[in-house]
Order: C-alpha cells, then structure tokens, then sequence
C-alpha cells in the first residue's frame, strides 16, 4: 500500500499523540504524520518533507486550533537551536507528556503493563537550572561565533542568551568569544580543520565557577583570557585549557590544563560536599538532583547493618548518601578521574565506610560476587544505553533484596526492568523526576523488590 502523502504535499492534521522526541503525531488515512512543535489536540498545517514506507515527517505550518496548553516560547531562537523541544507548551502538559513517556515504555517495551507511574516531580522554576554550559564556536562572516547546534546537525546557531543555562555559562561564552575577536584567535571549522577555539565548557556550583576553554593546540593570549573570564565572571574559580586536536564530535580532548584556579568545583548535594573536576559526570540541574538521589537512596529502607553497592557511581554522590545510612557501601564507576574524585569526597566528608573501585560495572560486579562478596541492595544510574546485561544478572544474584533504578531513557529502563524482572524482582514504585525542563528528557527512580 503506497503512502497517502507524498513530499511537498500540504495538509491539515489533527494531533493524537507525541512521540518521544516531542513530535506531534497525527494520521491520515490510517498513516502516522509526525509534526514538531504541535500539541495534542491541535489542527495543523503542515508541509510534508519526509516520506517513509510507515511515516511521514511534516514542517508546521500554522496552527489552526490550538490547544490551551500551547504557550509563546521565552527563547527567540526556540525551534531553530536543537537545545529545547517543549517550550512551546505549558510547563503542566510538559510534566504529563513526560508521565506518558515513561507509562508508555514500560507497556509497549519493558510489557509492564498495569504499573502505577507517579506524577511528576517538576520544579517550582523551570529556567536558569542547567549548571553545565557547553558552547560551540565555528567561524562566521571571519569572527569567532558561539552558540548552539541545530537538532542532528553541527550547524551552528548563533544565540546571544540560553534560558536553561546559568548566567554565569553565558558570560563566559560571551567573554571567550570578545576575547578571541579581539586578538585574532580563530574558530575550529569543523569542515576543513583550520582554526583554535572550539569549545567552552563551564559548571556553576555552590562552590563557585569553572570555565574550560577547548582548543585544538596551543593558547594564544592567555594572561588576557584569563582576565577577561574573571571580568566577565566574579564567581569564576577554576580556568581550564583541554586540547582536542581531533576531528570528532567529542567536545572534550585527553589533555586538561590548569590555567588558573582550583582543580576541582565544589557542589552541595543533600548536605554533603563534592569536588568535581573537568572530566566527571555530575548531574546537571542540582535542585533535581537532590530530590532525585533522595528518592532513591530514601526508597531502600537502609539500616546500619545493611551492606550496598552503587553502580555507575560517578563522583560518588550517591554512594556516600547510602554510606551515611548503612554498614558500608561500594561505589563502582569506569572513568577513572572520577574514581579519584569520589575517594577524595569521602575524606572531605569524613566518610570511610565507603570503598571505590575503578571499572565497569559488568566487570566488577560480577567479579565482587564471584568472589563471594554480598550486598543487602543495589542502586544503579547507568548512561542512556542503560545498564549492561551481566551488571544486571550480577545485581540479582549478589544477595540483594532491594534495587533502585535511576534512569535517563525511558526505553532502556524498560527493557532493564523485563531482565529483572525475569530475575524475580518486582517494581514497587516508579517516580519520575524533571531534571531537563523544556526538553523531551526524563529521569525516572524505580525502586524495585525481590
């Protein structure tokens, strides 16, 4: 059967659904239309520019009955930077569409049906929550730019403001970029190579600001780069130089140098103080992230004879919370420079009941439970790709009564709870959490028992 539409046809649609990038969903004659930046409930026009054998992608066009959930975007290059994809909704229907995400995978992917999933936990104001900036720079009209890329694609938009980074992120991209027109320095194109400046990379935390200039080798200027950054930031802490001389897609190189400052950043979560380098992963919306490592940490019920092993553990955050609460815990993370971290935040914290160990979790773990070492419950935050298969078989067979599960993605969440399930865990709560306002992102807890 050949396709109702064809490319450059224009048509009016009703929307249904919404994927989970954020598409609107519509059909016509029974096949599926998807149409950014259109609601649910809304008529639209839009102009088809993608045709497939069981979808077609359309341009909106016009909205010709919105819904009452559309909203004016606050960012004057929303739709063009692929940072956002929801702000054209309230931040209520935001909330319920993500809710809707993660019920959806759990059903059609994890075949979890009937499983309660918990409203939202949002914020009280979703703007400015982001404390890692990261800007590109590329040359344009022979100045050095700085802005965003646009979606699926490393053309860059040009953005004077970003309404989900912090201040402080926008300064220091804004004070990188006078400084390197006005000594000549030249933007990284990616196209042919040629060029110094590719990225800033900042974190604002309580403890103060780090920026960290990206380069493809040598630093022209430096002393007045310095100066210009600790102008244009006061809170500034730390100044970086990474060198990637590369040509990748990985904004960050193997060589980090100190240019002035501190090595590390300190940030508060839940009453514990961390230091964190250039290299390490550390959740980007810090109000989130406490009621988020809250409910997972709160959710097992620990007591002070009780033994746990965090996976995927990062700086440690999470494993020191659980070494508060129980006998001892075992923080297992692959990225070396973080294991360094997370030991270093156990002494700042005066925390020696926790141990960490370098290296992945599908290696570790089992290697742990070979050995004969056992744990009482488990948690686990791994990357989108989810956890591996032998880190979740070494989950249920190290001892543990109890699991909490953080998640980025809700597809792979879904297929890790099937495995575990498979392996007699049950799912007692799922409570997702809003850590990336105006995206299509979610992360979700599930605390799960055998």
């Amino acid at each position: 059967m050949s396709a109702p539409v064809k490319k450059n046809d224009e048509i009016s649609i009703t929307i249904t659904g919404m994927s989970s990038e954020g598409f609107g969903i519509g059909r016509t004659e029974g096949f599926a239309v998807f149409v950014p930046y259109a609601i649910v409930g809304e008529t639209v026009r839009a102009h088809i520019i993608k045709v497939a054998s069981s979808y077609a992608v359309g341009k909106l066009i016009e909205v010709t009955e919105p819904s009452a959930d559309r909203r004016e975007p606050s960012c004057p290059v929303f739709s063009k930077c692929g940072g956002c994809a929801l702000m054209h909704m309230s931040y209520e229907a935001q909330l319920e569409y993500k809710r809707n995400l993660v019920r959806d995978a759990l059903e059609r992917i994890g075949g979890l049906g009937g499983v309660s999933v918990s409203p939202v936990v949002g914020m009280d104001d979703p703007y400015r929550y982001r404390n890692k900036g990261s800007f590109p720079f590329a040359p344009k009209d022979g100045r050095a730019a700085w802005g965003l890329f646009a979606k699926k694609s490393h053309r860059l938009i040009g953005v004077y403001d970003c309404m989900i980074e912090s201040s402080d992120a926008v300064n220091a991209a804004k004070a990188v970029a006078d400084w390197a027109n006005s000594f000549g320095v030249p933007a990284y194109d990616e196209t042919s190579g040629a060029g110094v400046l590719r990225h800033v990379v900042t974190r604002s935390l309580t403890g103060g600001t780090s920026v960290c200039v990206v380069t493809t080798g040598k630093l022209p200027h430096k002393d007045e780069l310095i100066g210009a950054i600790r102008l244009a930031v006061p809170n500034v802490t730390s100044i970086a130089q990474n060198i990637n001389p590369n040509s990748t897609n990985v904004i960050l190189g193997k060589v980090t140098r100190l240019l002035w400052g501190e090595e590390t950043v300190s940030q508060t979560i839940c009453g514990l103080d961390f230091g964190v380098s250039a290299e390490s992963f550390l959740q980007v919306n810090p109000v989130q992230t406490e009621k988020l490592y809250s409910l997972a940490v709160e959710g097992l019920g620990l007591t002070k004879d009780m033994s746990v092993c965090d996976l995927y553990c990062g700086i440690g955050a999470i494993t020191l919370m659980l070494a508060e609460r129980a006998a001892d815990a075992v923080g297992i993370e692959y990225v070396q420079k973080a294991v360094s971290d997370a030991k270093a935040n156990a002494k700042l914290n005066g925390i020696y009941n926790a141990e960490f160990i370098s290296g992945s979790a599908e290696n570790v773990l089992p290697r742990l439970v070979k050995e004969g070492r056992r744990f009482d419950a488990v948690t686990l935050d791994p990357p989108r790709k989810g956890a591996e298969p032998e880190a979740l078989k070494a989950a249920a067979e190290c001892g543990a009564c109890r699991i909490a599960y953080i998640s980025c993605n809700p597809a792979t969440l879904a297929r890790d709870l099937k495995i575990l399930a498979g392996y007699g865990f049950m799912i007692e709560s799922v409570q997702p959490v809003d850590m990336f306002p105006h995206t299509a992102h979610i992360e979700t807890v599930v605390q799960l028992t055998r």
